[in-house]
């Protein structure tokens, strides 16, 4: 056996244990007594963070937020872009299947097969992230990353996405919004 193919051997090994992981994470998770006793915050989290909650915020600070929250704005589009760039070449990439005892309606309203990493978790820890850096008020940034957090476990709790794809999508989705506001330092946050 050369040495090529006991890394190999060692990397497969790896990947079925966190698999499994993955799996039992993801079922004491949607099965835990504690958050089924809540299912409706779960599926609304998740289809208000199919984008309707950031876009309600970025036309409140439209509205009402002048030359700063126009901006801020432009620094979300931008950073949304690019996160739903990078979650659709990842998944590409490494080609994960969703879940396989998904619950069958939500089968439906899934707009790809992959789920690594979660494109939800992704926009929701790069937006959140925007906005605690823009808005450095303890409460604003409390509240944002609650919902921020409660979107990405919603999409475990309802079984689209393993734990581990959520994690990986707020840890992307946090450096490419980190990345694009220090290459936009000069920006008036």
């Amino acid at each position: 056996m050369t040495v090529r193919s006991r890394f190999a051997d060692r990397i497969d090994i790896f990947v079925d244990v966190m698999h499994q992981w993955d799996e039992r994470a993801m079922l004491s998770i949607s099965e835990a007594r504690f958050l089924r006793r809540v299912p409706r915050v779960f599926i609304a989290a998740t289809y208000l963070g199919d984008g309707y909650i950031w876009g309600g915020l970025a036309l409140g600070l439209l509205a009402f937020g002048g030359s700063r929250g126009r901006w801020n704005v432009l620094a979300g589009f931008v950073i949304t872009v690019a996160n739903l760039i990078a979650v659709r070449l990842l998944k590409a990439l490494f080609s994960r299947e969703r879940p396989e005892d998904m619950v069958e309606e939500m089968r439906g309203r899934l707009k790809d097969v992959y789920s690594f990493p979660s494109g939800h978790a992704t926009t929701s820890f790069g937006l959140a992230w925007l906005v605690a850096t823009a808005y450095p008020v303890p409460l604003v940034q409390a509240l944002v990353y609650a919902v921020a957090s409660v979107i990405a476990l919603s999409r475990v709790m309802l079984r689209e996405h393993y734990l581990s794809d959520v994690v990986a999508g707020a840890l992307l989705g946090t450096f490419v919004a980190a990345s694009i506001l220090y290459v936009f330092r000069w920006a008036p946050f």
